[in-house]
């Protein structure tokens, strides 16, 4: 299903990207805005996760820069069954985080360094099983070369505003206008329409992963008010990518409707804490959870005190300590 749904997006996309073209240059312009599209449909399959990391200014960390968070994304890939994805770390007060590679073999987390400021390491550990779950369900695959193509989507329809056709060829300037604003946009909403449906499912799979949806509901509650609070200055320029993120970071989410890049953040709350219900799970990891076993461990029961010690977010003294750098 989910190959399904990228091909839809391609196709979708680079039917805007035809009919951008022929607005800007008729036929000819239409052929050439589809060899492009072709051109970059295999450029973003091969190198989107490279882009996004770059356009954020994410460095890679290994366990000698970052241990704690690097054993902690280690130990949630072995619970999810996946290849060890690269890690990244952007130098950004903004709490956030994304995933992204084009399929689990070459998978990669990123996270703020405002994150991991903010949250505990429980909290920390349901934002990385969610990312690891956009990178199980290859949902990356399909962000990161939406977000590629929106934004040469856009460029396409700002160079056919400034110097598409000449003299009679070229359409009106209200028209131009128009497709500037309403092609962009229109990609958009391509990517909303997966995106958002995405989220939920990454939501109950990141819970699973870790073993409390609790951790991730608190996460989502404080990455929400540091997103309405801090600016993202990285997102604001490169604001095809925020659907990657777990939360909007362009500090406009709204209602949960068509015209949000995700799902409302209180009613992904609602569904976490529903679900915390269903698997017996109360309270805050070692203030009272269900707790994360190591692979290949018994299964959780009600009333399990929190993750073992050897657990690299399994928090010490009330589960209070902050960041995975200890």
């Amino acid at each position: 299903m989910n190959y399904f749904k990228t091909g839809m997006l391609l196709a979708a996309l680079t039917a805007l990207f035809g009919v951008v073209g022929l607005m800007i240059g008729g036929e000819a312009g239409m052929l050439i805005a589809l060899v492009i599209a072709a051109g970059t449909n295999v450029f973003a399959y091969w190198n989107s996760d490279k882009l996004a990391l770059r356009a954020h200014g994410a460095r890679e960390v290994d366990e000698a820069r970052a241990p704690e968070l690097v054993r902690m994304v280690r130990e949630l890939a072995q619970r999810a069954e996946l290849p060890m994805p690269k890690v990244y770390i952007i130098d950004n007060n903004q709490p956030n985080a994304f995933a992204t590679g084009r399929n689990p073999e070459n998978g990669a987390v990123a996270a703020t360094t405002g994150l991991m400021r903010m949250l505990s390491r429980e909290e920390l550990a349901g934002v990385m099983a969610h990312e690891l779950a956009h990178i199980k369900s290859r949902d990356t695959l399909i962000m990161t070369i939406s977000a590629t193509i929106a934004g040469a989507l856009s460029t396409l329809a700002q160079f056919g505003f400034l110097f598409g056709g000449r003299g009679d060829n070229r359409p009106h300037p209200f028209i131009m206008l128009a497709m500037m604003i309403l092609a962009p946009m229109a990609a958009m909403l391509i990517q909303m329409a997966i995106s958002r449906s995405r989220e939920y499912v990454a939501d109950r799979m990141g819970a699973e992963i870790c073993g409390n949806p609790l951790w991730l509901s608190s996460a989502l509650e404080k990455i929400a008010g540091g997103v309405e609070r801090i600016p993202n200055e990285m997102a604001e320029r490169h604001p095809a990518t925020a659907s990657m993120f777990i939360i909007n970071p362009l500090r406009r989410e709204a209602m949960d409707n068509m015209f949000s890049t995700h799902p409302n953040t209180a009613n992904r709350i609602a569904a976490l804490q529903d679900l915390a219900q269903q698997m017996g799970v109360g309270g805050m990891s070692a203030r009272a959870g269900a707790g994360i076993a190591s692979p290949g461990a018994a299964p959780v029961r009600r009333g399990h005190a929190g993750p073992p010690p050897s657990a690299p977010w399994a928090g010490r003294g009330g589960g209070r300590r902050r960041g995975p750098w200890g």
